[in-house]
C-alpha cells in the first residue's frame, strides 16, 4: 500500500491576528498591497495597535483590486506564504513599504527582508499555492459589502467614515464600552 502524503495545513488569513488574542476589540481591514490609501492607513493601524495595546487585535484580509493593481494578488499570496512561518506582520509591513515593487522576483527579496526562510517561497508564488486563500478573502469581502479599500470592521460592524486615527479611536472606544457592559452581566450569572 503506497504511503499517503499528509495534507499540509494552511494558516488562513482569517486566522492571522496581530495583538493580544484576548483583546475585547477586533479590528479587521480589507486591503490591497498596491493601494496608496491602504499604505497610508497601515501607519494608522500601527498607531492604533500601539495606543490600544492589549485592547485591540488586528486582522488583515486581502481585497486585491486586480483591474487597477495587477500585482496585488501575488502580494497577498506572498503575505499568506509568510504567515505560514509566523512572519505575516513583518511581510505585511515590508509589502506596504515596497508597494511600487511587487513583481514575483521582488516579492522573493521582500520575503528575505521579512525573515521568511522557506526554500519553496518562490515556487509557491509561481504555482499560486496560496491563491485560494486570497480569493476566499476577496469573496468574503464582497459578501460583507466591501466595495473599495481600505474597508474596516470593528467587532464585525462595518466602519463608516474616513479611517483616521481619531475616527477609528472613537469607534474603538465605543466598542470597548460595549464589551465592558457585557462582562458584568456574564459575571452576575456565574
Amino acid at each position: 500500500m503506497p504511503l499517503r502524503k499528509e495534507a499540509e495545513v494552511i494558516i488562513e488569513p482569517k486566522e492571522i491576528f496581530v495583538g493580544s488574542k484576548d483583546a475585547p476589540v477586533t479590528l479587521m481591514e480589507f486591503g490591497d498591497y498596491e493601494s496608496e490609501a491602504c499604505a497610508r492607513v497601515n501607519e494608522v493601524v500601527k498607531q492604533v495597535l500601539e495606543e490600544y495595546d492589549g485592547k485591540v487585535r488586528f486582522n488583515f484580509r486581502h481585497f486585491p483590486q486586480t483591474r487597477i493593481h495587477q500585482r496585488a494578488l501575488k502580494a497577498g499570496e506572498a503575505a499568506v506564504a509568510a504567515a505560514q512561518e509566523g512572519k505575516f506582520w513583518e511581510m505585511h509591513n515590508v509589502l506596504f513599504e515596497n508597494r511600487h515593487s511587487l513583481g514575483t522576483t521582488s516579492l522573493k527579496l521582500h520575503s528575505k527582508e521579512a525573515g521568511v526562510k522557506s526554500k519553496k517561497f518562490l515556487d509557491d508564488l509561481v504555482n499560486g499555492t496560496f491563491g485560494w486563500q486570497v480569493q476566499d478573502d476577496l469573496k468574503e469581502g464582497i459578501d460583507l459589502g466591501v466595495k473599495e479599500v481600505p474597508a474596516f470592521f470593528i467587532n464585525g460592524e462595518m466602519f463608516k467614515g474616513k479611517p483616521t486615527f481619531a475616527n477609528l479611536s472613537v469607534a474603538i472606544d465605543a466598542a470597548l464600552k460595549k464589551s465592558k457592559k457585557k462582562v458584568p452581566a456574564a459575571r452576575q450569572r456565574a
